[in-house]
């Protein structure tokens, strides 16, 4: 099956509870249809769902992320192609993690730790806002390990790199999605 939002957002929710948890999930979606929108806009509502379901498992089982998400997926009857694409974002750290091969894949993988450390830079300027973020604060705190050091700045540039692209065109367009977030 391929789940509309409202499916995949009640699968999401047997398994996270956490409001950070759920307010990733959404934010990594709406980041996922954003991109889609230039890429692949056909698509957009099958990336959106991949980017909601990427971290399924996190919650409940973060010792197996990405790995666990194969079965809770499958339980649900989940295409095979989602579970695929929403597990590739563990590539390189979880055993088993496919290989990002479509943009959709590496797009995911390169934004999921990228939202992370956009959303931490943005909550420390005065308006705690993605509407006024500039790339150069985010490549400033991107360069301070210790600030976040929960986004992993090998797997974002990782992600870049997959996608061809300089580190700042991500960042730039990773805060334009987020912004459009804002403003739906």
């Amino acid at each position: 099956m391929i789940p509309t939002y409202e499916q995949a957002f009640a699968i999401l929710k047997t398994y996270n509870n956490e409001p950070f948890h759920i307010q990733h999930a959404q934010t990594v979606a709406g980041v996922m249809r954003w991109f889609a929108e230039t890429h692949d806009p056909e698509h957009a509502a099958y990336w959106e769902v991949v980017g909601l379901l990427h971290d399924i498992d996190f919650e409940q089982f973060a010792d197996e992320h990405c790995v666990k998400g194969f079965e809770l997926l499958r339980g649900h009857d989940v295409d095979e192609s989602i579970i695929r694409a929403a597990m590739s974002h563990g590539y390189g750290i979880a055993p088993g993690a496919p290989q990002p091969e479509h943009v959709m894949e590496k797009v995911l993988f390169a934004t999921d730790e990228l939202t992370g450390l956009i959303g931490a830079v943005a909550l420390m300027r005065p308006s705690r806002s993605v509407m006024d973020l500039e790339v150069k604060s985010v490549l400033k705190k991107f360069k301070t390990h210790s600030f976040a050091a929960g986004c992993s700045r090998d797997v974002i540039l990782q992600g870049a790199a997959m996608l061809g692209w300089e580190l700042d065109e991500l960042i730039s367009q990773t805060i334009l999605a987020m912004r459009a977030i804002c403003e739906s």
